[in-house]
């Protein structure tokens, strides 16, 4: 499993296959995150394992690591994982590029409306060069929560292992 902070991916993904079933490799997280020293909050949901960074150390950038194990068959299972922002971060982001986008779509309708009425399309033309700008913002926003967070990701990864570690004990 190889994360490479130079990959234009935002959120992450690995897979990884095991000669386990299921059951054991979420009972080994839930074995790892009920110790007493474990800080990361978590929640297990069915087979969805979602762990977030502590509390004391958790800032606006901080990711989540949500992994699902698959059952492949009785003996072998897949897991999953999903590295990236919390769920709040992602929807804001998501819901600022959709409006982004609405906004291109209406001031390329009211470019052409005031082109076709012989008007000054100085306003709608200018808004089409500065949405795209503002898109490119938004990206490199992303990467740079991305970054902040890559110290944590590691983290999250460390702990990840750490569970997965105990079933060759």
């Amino acid at each position: 499993m190889s994360l490479d902070s130079n990959e234009i991916l935002l959120r992450p993904r690995f897979s990884m296959d095991f000669d386990e079933n299921a059951d054991t490799l979420l009972a080994s997280f839930k074995e790892n995150l009920a110790e007493g020293d474990c800080e990361y909050c978590s929640k297990i949901v069915d087979k969805h394992v979602f762990i977030d960074v502590p509390k004391k150390d958790n800032h606006f950038w901080s990711p989540q690591l949500h992994i699902e194990i698959e059952e492949l068959d009785d003996n072998t299972s897949k897991i999953k994982g999903l590295f990236g922002p919390k769920p709040q971060v992602w929807t804001l982001f998501m819901f600022i590029h959709f409006l982004v986008g609405t906004a291109f779509l209406f001031f390329l309708v009211a470019a052409y409306s005031k082109w076709s009425l012989k008007e000054s399309v100085f306003f709608p033309a200018t808004m089409l060069v500065v949405l795209p700008l503002l898109w490119i913002l938004l990206y490199f926003l992303g990467r740079m929560g991305k970054a902040t967070g890559k110290k944590q990701m590691d983290e999250l990864k460390r702990f990840m292992q750490k569970s997965l570690d105990r079933l060759k004990d």
